[in-house]
């Protein structure tokens, strides 16, 4: 049995600046919106000296991306655990729109931050974190397309229709709070796999 090597007083350090400035930027850019955030918001939120910024970023570009990609490392392992214990497409698709949903409720500050600016939008997508989770995504649907579970689409126009509708669904779940993850992902589910006829209709009285 290996034993796990204890970190360094240095590299601890570098943790703790790392998560310091990363921390500061969130609340930031939750606060001021994207495009009006400077470095030097950032900086003087950390507390840190500038010089010790720019040692981890050069921008605030490099940080929203890291932030991103922050918040896809937390997601892959769990839609990896979703397509494990999901029985079929529907199933798996379901429980990573209602994996998705869930970790928006839990963290309100960094997706106020994604939707605060559409010009970030570009930077958010474009993080190496990003695209390899979108990438896994594609990679699931092309498994059940050989599978013969879906039929043979363009495997990435539906990982973009999944991935857009999610984020749509899921902007407008945390706009209303009588909105929860599992109605976001059972609408979400529904229009992709069945379409727009097959979404239940809604009440004169549930629509006042």
């Amino acid at each position: 049995m290996h034993s796990v090597k204890p970190i360094g007083k240095r590299e601890q350090t570098k943790l703790n600046n790392r998560e310091s400035i990363l921390n500061a930027a969130r609340e930031v850019f939750a606060e001021l919106g994207y495009g009006a955030t400077t470095v030097r918001d950032i900086i003087r939120k950390t507390g840190l000296a500038s010089g010790t910024f720019y040692n981890y970023y050069k921008s605030k570009e490099e940080v929203f991306e890291a932030l991103m990609d922050d918040g896809m490392r937390r997601i892959r392992p769990r839609l990896k655990a979703d397509r494990i214990r999901s029985r079929n497409f529907e199933e798996f698709i379901r429980n990573a729109f209602r994996t998705y949903f869930d970790y928006l409720a839990s963290d309100r500050m960094t997706f106020q931050i994604i939707r605060r600016n559409p010009a970030s939008l570009r930077v958010r997508m474009d993080t190496p974190e990003m695209i390899a989770g979108f990438e896994e995504i594609r990679e699931y649907i092309e498994e059940d397309i050989r599978d013969g579970n879906v039929p043979p689409v363009d495997s990435e126009y539906l990982m973009a229709a999944v991935v857009g509708i999610a984020m749509e669904i899921g902007d407008r779940m945390i706009k209303r709070p009588e909105l929860n993850a599992t109605e976001a992902a059972d609408f979400a589910t529904t229009l992709v796999l069945h379409g727009f006829h097959a979404l239940p209709i809604k009440t004169d009285a549930q629509q006042k």
